[in-house]
């Protein structure tokens, strides 16, 4: 009932799910500056009782007291001096984030926002200045000859949000360097897979799905996207449990991550309890947003990453552009080895429930590396760093991926055919080439290429 009373910005947290809530609050600026606000109510009360309740002042030195007129000037300056810090930082940290969205990517003001380091600094500067302005009124109205906690206080404050200062701008200079930048956010995305929500999923995946019901597939009905929008997030463990209530199977015709238009098909489903589902229901497992999220789209952190390589080669930055790309293939290796690719979800008895439609190593890695190739063009030492990387994941991830990504490199140097190339370019190229081949066991299929790309040179 309180719900409806809220504005719709604070409303819609009491409406999401548990991950939903705090991805969301993640990308706040409000919450942990908000925290820090009222444990500052809760100093000044301490402080104040401790001078005027106390009066602490009678059992200490004359050197520790200071007279209502000197604190409250010191306190009087001190409002203006803590405010004018905050906004000075706040201002050109922006300014600063701005340049580098535009250069790279607008993902890097989001990432900072929910930056954990960066919220605590923001909390310490609204903190203290509210802290100083609330005591300014507390001792106006509660004036004594003498105080010592206040002042002493204040000054302790003040000076920890000056250091502070000196360490966000440490903390922020630090940050968007972009080594910095990319490893935090592959970082996210890691996070996201050995988080407790993936690993729920994975106890439901199987890779033998048994029993699919298959005599009630003639029967199965569909279910359309109630509204426009980014398939954001699935509560599976809801969602299967009312499947296996309904005895039914439901599967997903539009991925996690994928835009699904008001009316497409948003899923099917099958079962012996088909005729009695409560569509709306199973629509309330299901969230549609306008925006993308982390939460549960794997190729998501890919994207951003492929996204600063691609600015990277724009800007002419060549060393950044190298550097996401192995960033990309870490990512690529942390999937193989924490995500099980299979679209099959299991209820406590072992019956398929939910189908889910997974996007496989090939899809990955043609979402992380396939779009920097896009657009590298003809910039050989950026295909050479592509065939480089790809060689140290084949080295790492298991042998059923050899395949997929000898393909990927061939034909990512397809149209090096017929195209002039530097002989160095070239050397350099074949050599990583060699390796990858060496590698996946397709020694006989580089000495081919190794031949055009040297006849080139004819």
């Amino acid at each position: 009932m309180l719900v409806k009373w809220l504005p719709p910005s604070l409303s819609k947290y009491l409406k999401m799910s548990k991950q939903e809530r705090k991805y969301e609050l993640r990308l706040t600026l409000w919450r942990t500056p908000l925290l820090y606000i009222l444990w500052t109510f809760f100093l000044v009360a301490i402080t104040v009782y401790m001078d005027v309740g106390i009066g602490i002042a009678k059992y200490t030195f004359d050197g520790f007291q200071a007279t209502f007129e000197t604190t409250r000037a010191l306190i009087s300056a001190l409002i203006g001096g803590v405010l004018t810090l905050s906004a000075f930082t706040l201002n050109s940290l922006l300014v600063v984030l701005t340049t580098f969205s535009g250069q790279f990517s607008p993902r890097m003001l989001q990432n900072f926002v929910k930056d954990k380091q960066t919220q605590h600094i923001l909390g310490i500067f609204n903190g203290s200045f509210v802290y100083v302005l609330i005591m300014f009124l507390a001792i106006s109205s509660n004036p004594v000859d003498y105080y010592v906690t206040v002042p002493f206080a204040t000054v302790a404050i003040a000076f920890f949000a000056a250091v502070t200062f000196i360490y966000f701008i440490n903390h922020a200079t630090t940050w968007m360097q972009v080594h910095n930048i990319t490893d935090t956010m592959k970082q996210v995305t890691v996070e996201m897979l050995e988080g407790d929500f993936t690993k729920d999923l994975q106890q439901m995946r199987t890779e033998n799905p048994g029993d699919l019901l298959q005599g009630w597939q003639k029967e199965k009905c569909s279910v359309l996207a109630p509204i426009s929008g980014y398939i954001q997030l699935i509560l599976f463990k809801d969602l299967l449990q009312k499947a296996k209530q309904d005895n039914i199977i439901v599967k997903m015709e539009v991925g996690i991550g994928n835009y699904a238009l008001q009316g497409n098909q948003l899923f099917t489903y099958w079962g012996p309890g088909a005729h009695q589902v409560n569509e709306q229901e199973y629509l309330d497992f299901i969230r549609l947003g306008h925006k993308e999220t982390e939460i549960q789209d794997l190729k998501y952190g890919l994207n951003k990453l492929a996204e600063i390589a691609i600015k990277a080669m724009g800007n002419d930055d060549p060393k950044t552009a190298a550097n996401t790309i192995y960033q990309v293939a870490d990512l690529l290796l942390a999937l193989e080895n924490k995500a099980t690719f299979s679209p099959y979800l299991v209820d406590e008895e072992g019956q398929v429930r939910f189908i889910l439609g997974v996007d496989d190593f090939e899809y990955h890695l043609y979402q992380g590396l396939g779009l920097i190739r896009h657009y590298a063009q003809k910039n050989y030492p950026i295909i050479t760093n592509i065939i480089e990387a790809l060689t140290r994941l084949a080295g790492a991830v298991d042998q059923k991926y050899h395949k997929v990504i000898w393909n990927f490199a061939t034909n990512t140097i397809d149209h090096i055919y017929t195209e002039f190339i530097f002989d160095l370019d070239r050397k350099l190229l074949l050599r990583n080439l060699q390796e990858l081949a060496r590698i996946t066991g397709h020694a006989s299929n580089y000495n081919y290429i190794e031949r055009h790309l040297k006849g080139d040179k004819q």
